[in-house]
């Protein structure tokens, strides 16, 4: 049995979307990060940085933290949805890790920045804005000939996937000309977010 700690966040769905795509056994808990429960001492002993999401694998009590490292994990625990080969499965934790280190801390950024910050600042706003809709545009670029991410389905398109989603929705909100042109990243939106696991992964989510 997985112990799943998140809330309903892009980070949060990656683990809820994974558990839904390869049929693990997990329990919920929610963890209020409006109400700073990811700072709670007990949830600091499963995660001592006090970020959802976080699993515990109580088959072996091996607790898994960070959102990539949790796809990597669970991939491996059941042999799915990683390749095998060297070269194969680099690909899919580049665009992975790419977009743990790239992607969405930029949209998070931008999002905090635009939305949330007490001062509104120009410079920090179009700054991550702007490397936003970079980054955008290279996954629009590496998919005009592509139907997932890295090959075959994988764990780069779960990593991606909230996301990309979101960010193009919370962009076009304020800047629809600057994404009007993503069309193979809105086709891979479109097929990704009508697989089964995917909608199941986002709908236990909602209610968080």
């Amino acid at each position: 049995m997985i112990e799943l700690y998140t809330a309903n966040t892009p980070n949060g769905q990656k683990a809820s979307i994974m558990l839904e795509e390869i049929g693990l056994p997990y329990q919920l808990f929610t963890i209020n990060i409006a109400k700073g429960e990811q700072h709670a001492e007990a949830f600091l002993a499963i995660n001592p940085n006090g970020k959802i999401p976080a699993i515990v694998d109580r088959d072996s009590n091996q607790r898994v933290f960070e959102s990539g490292a949790i796809l990597v994990y669970l991939a491996e625990k059941v042999g799915k949805l990683l390749p095998v080969q060297v070269k194969d499965r680099a690909e899919v934790f580049s665009w992975t890790f790419w977009q743990v280190g790239g992607l969405g801390p930029m949209i998070g950024q931008w999002g905090h920045f635009s939305q949330s910050a007490p001062e509104k600042l120009p410079y920090a706003i179009n700054r991550y804005l702007d490397e936003s809709i970079r980054l955008l545009n290279v996954l629009d670029c590496h998919l005009q000939d592509k139907t997932f991410i890295a090959g075959d389905y994988s764990i780069a398109d779960i990593a991606n996937y909230p996301w990309v989603s979101g960010g193009l929705s919370f962009i076009r909100n304020a800047h629809a000309d600057r994404v009007e042109n993503l069309t193979a990243l809105e086709r891979w939106v479109k097929i990704v977010g009508e697989r089964t696991a995917v909608a199941k992964g986002l709908e236990v989510l909602k209610s968080l």
